[in-house]
């Protein structure tokens, strides 16, 4: 059998009409003109005397979309520009450079504050933000959880703030704050590569925006959670005041480094102290085990009420271990928490699905912040943001327009099986009708997402 048997009747021309492709990223695009979003970023963009040819906010929810759908350069956006019969006017790639020059310091608070009305619209539409779960159980109602959390974004040319990293790369370390509620990526900060990890100035700039994005009815109760860059002095802190606020609950869970005295309290512990750890189904784990610190540790200048919780388990083959760790086979973490009660074991597997922020930048990652398009540091950290609205749109999308798998989907997924879907254009009845193959096993879907979002209310 030739392999080539597939192909011998297929021929390729330049000549078809009505058909068009990536009809799926039509339905971010609608979905922010309907949750208000573009007209939010239009009022925020506007400029007094000023009438440009594109308004800069639709100019912006473009860009946001056509990074969604995947596109990791500016130019990309001739996709979209490209498909006038069904995305209507899209600017050119140099307005969207220009709209990019054009964000500066004022403009990125505008964008923040557009995004976080159109943020409680939509959660009010949601009914409230889906619970946060861990250990196979809700972690509370009405808590909100937040992850912060900082990368490494690759740069291949010398671009401003762009330096050697912690990690003997070369580029830029953000900072990221998502919801693992709705995995949408609240707040991002664009850093030079050599930023500190541990830097509480950025920690706490970076929280207090992903603060202010969380609809105010739904501050009430706030978890944090990151890892031991988080943990300093400052930090904890300022969230401990945070929770002095009256109405308001804040509790943290932040890694915590393991030094002389916490090996010394460690090694104090009795065999009685340790009690069984759990998995992520909320089964028992073998090979696990939790204690409490805190009466052990000497916790001078750290808020009250912080506790130190320790987690051992067997190393998996492999694990590098430290002196101490090889002393007695065992592999140590250790985190801090504020929340008062609750079992050892439920606090710690509480913790463990920060983990979760890796995967939300891992998919970050694959929309739009994995290649920053210019040399200056202004338009990067207007890209980033263009990024966080893309990554909501996607999060929006599927808490409202999808179900099943296609709701817990990573973006390249959605791309391949809604996003980039091919359909032909049919004029009828004073209307342009999406003809989408009938043969297309997400075809239903598509359509049931279009009729959801169409019938999300106008913004008033």
């Amino acid at each position: 059998m030739q392999l080539t048997e597939w192909s011998r009747d297929l021929r390729v021309t330049a000549g078809g009409s009505g058909v068009v492709s990536h009809v799926g990223a039509a339905l971010l695009r609608l979905l922010a003109a309907r949750a208000g979003l573009t007209a939010g970023l239009t009022a925020g963009l506007v400029r007094a005397g000023w009438w440009p040819v594109h308004d800069r906010g639709r100019v912006l929810v473009d860009l946001a979309v056509m990074i969604a759908d995947g596109g990791d350069a500016i130019a990309d956006i001739d996709v979209l520009r490209h498909q006038q019969e069904v995305f209507g006017p899209v600017a050119s790639d140099t307005t969207v450079w220009r709209t990019l020059d054009e964000v500066g310091v004022v403009q990125l608070r505008r964008i923040a504050n557009a995004r976080a009305k159109v943020r409680a619209r939509m959660w009010q539409l949601f009914g409230g933000p889906p619970a946060a779960r861990a250990a196979g159980r809700d972690i509370g109602a009405g808590i909100v959880v937040l992850d912060v959390d900082s990368t490494i974004v690759i740069a291949h040319s010398d671009k401003e703030g762009a330096a050697a990293t912690y990690k003997h790369s070369y580029g830029f370390h953000p900072i990221l704050v998502t919801c693992d509620n709705t995995a949408e990526l609240l707040a991002i900060k664009l850093r030079p590569g050599n930023a500190g990890a541990n830097t509480a100035a950025d920690h706490l700039d970076v929280l207090a925006q992903a603060i202010a994005q969380v609809p105010t009815p739904h501050r009430r109760h706030l978890l944090i959670r990151g890892d031991s860059a988080a943990a300093t002095h400052a930090v904890l802190d300022w969230l401990t005041q945070q929770d002095s606020k009256r109405g308001r609950r804040v509790e943290y869970s932040l890694g915590w480094s393991i030094g002389e005295t916490e090996r010394a309290a460690i090694t104090a512990l009795p065999a009685s102290a340790w009690s069984p750890a759990i998995n992520a189904d909320g089964s028992v784990r073998d090979g696990a085990a939790v204690a409490e610190l805190t009466g052990l540790l000497p916790l001078p200048g750290w808020p009250a009420g912080m506790r130190v919780i320790v987690r051992r388990e067997r190393p998996h083959p492999g694990a590098q271990l430290t002196l101490f760790e090889h002393r007695d086979g065992w592999r140590y973490t250790a985190f801090a928490t504020n929340t008062p009660t609750g079992a050892l074991q439920w606090l710690e597997a509480r913790h463990r699905p920060h983990t979760r922020i890796e995967d939300r930048i891992r998919c970050a990652k694959d929309t739009g912040l994995r290649r920053l398009p210019s040399r200056e540091f202004a338009i990067n950290a207007a890209w980033c943001t263009a990024a966080a609205i893309a990554v909501d749109l996607i999060a929006w999308l599927q808490l409202i327009g999808l179900d099943g798998d296609l709701a817990k989907a990573e973006p390249k997924r959605l791309r391949y099986r809604i996003l980039h879907t091919a359909a032909r254009l049919v004029h009828g009845q004073r209307r342009r009708w999406l003809r989408i193959p009938a043969t297309w096993p997400w075809a239903e879907q598509i359509t049931t997402a279009f009729t959801r979002i169409t019938a999300i209310p106008a913004p008033g």
